[in-house]
Parts: structure tokens; sequence; C-alpha cells
């Protein structure tokens, strides 16, 4: 998934070159997949991480850590958890379709961060070709965030690629290509 903050082209790119793959090798052997290139459609179209009411769906989700305190305006978490369209609409799907892994894609500082002990092995494999760590915390609180739900309220492992903030979006899927093919296959 990309496009959770909108300010992150990087996430939107590197799910539209997952889509790009996936289309040319519909014939391969695949796990069962989902892909939406982009959640916070408003908030990209404004490049602001924020959606439309100005709520950061990254600390929107309804977790047991979930807080109406932020930072800064830019991390609002919304009047209460799941307020949003695009977490409700998220949670929704994640609670139907019961995904083995959530994978979504973001920028800042590079790393591969998992939240889940189980998506260590995943997170090992997408890091294995690039030049990023993997790591089970990213160094600061994230609560409401996806990880936190999809884990501590779903027992879905969450893995969070953070690429180089302001990266060439060329450069994204020649790093983690490799990495996310191999996740996808059934070997």
């Amino acid at each position: 998934m990309g496009g959770v903050h909108g300010d992150e082209p990087e996430g939107v790119q590197l799910a539209t070159d997952l889509l790009h793959w996936l289309q040319k090798n519909n014939n391969l052997n695949l796990k069962p997949w989902i892909l939406i290139p982009c959640l916070n459609v408003d908030g990209y179209s404004k490049a602001q991480r924020t959606n439309s009411n100005g709520v950061d769906l990254n600390r929107n989700f309804q977790t047991p850590d979930w807080s109406p305190e932020s930072k800064a305006p830019r991390y609002y978490p919304g009047p209460y958890p799941n307020s949003e369209k695009e977490t409700q609409a998220l949670t929704n799907l994640i609670e139907t379709e019961k995904p083995s892994l959530i994978v979504h894609f973001h920028s800042w500082e590079p790393c591969i961060v998992y939240t889940g002990q189980p998506g260590s092995v995943a997170a090992k494999t997408l890091a294995e070709d690039t030049p990023y760590e993997y790591k089970e915390d990213i160094g600061y609180p994230t609560p409401g965030s996806l990880g936190q739900y999809g884990w501590l309220s779903q027992r879905t492992p969450v893995i969070c690629i953070e690429a180089q903030e302001k990266s060439d979006l060329n450069t994204l899927w020649p790093i983690f290509g490799p990495g996310l093919q191999k996740i996808l296959r059934l070997e």
C-alpha cells in the first residue's frame, strides 16, 4: 500500500511500480495479494501528509495505544480512533480479507520496520537486496498507526518500508522490487 501520507510520493511510486510488475507477470504463481496504490488520495493531490480533514491516517487506527495527543498538527490523530473514511475502509478490508502480512510504503529515513515478530522474515527478505537495515522499531512511538493496528489488534504482522525521503522516484523499484517479488512468490 502506498500513499498513506500524501506528501510521500515515494510510496505511491513504489506501489505503482509493483502494480506494473504484477500486470506484466500475471502468469507467475504468486501468493494472493491486494494492492492499494494510494490510500490518501486527497492528501496526495495536495502533497500534504494529512487527509482532507487534516488527519494523519497513520495515527487514526483503533489501537490499544491510540491517543488524541499529537506533537504537531501534521500528526493530528483525528477526533477519535477510526474516524476517517480511509481508515474505516482499510480496517474493513483487513478484517474481511485477513491478510497474512501487510506492507506499506513510506519515505523518511531509510529503513524497513516490522511490527510483530512473524514479520521479521519478510522484512529481512526485503532488506537483503537493499542498503537498508530492517528493525523492529522506528525509534519513536506511533500510537494509532497501521503497524500497531495490524499487529496488536489483528495479529497480522506489518512491514513499513521507509524509502529515503525525496528519492529519485526511478530508483525505488530497482532497490525494493527484488525483495517484493520474493515475498510475493509461493516458493
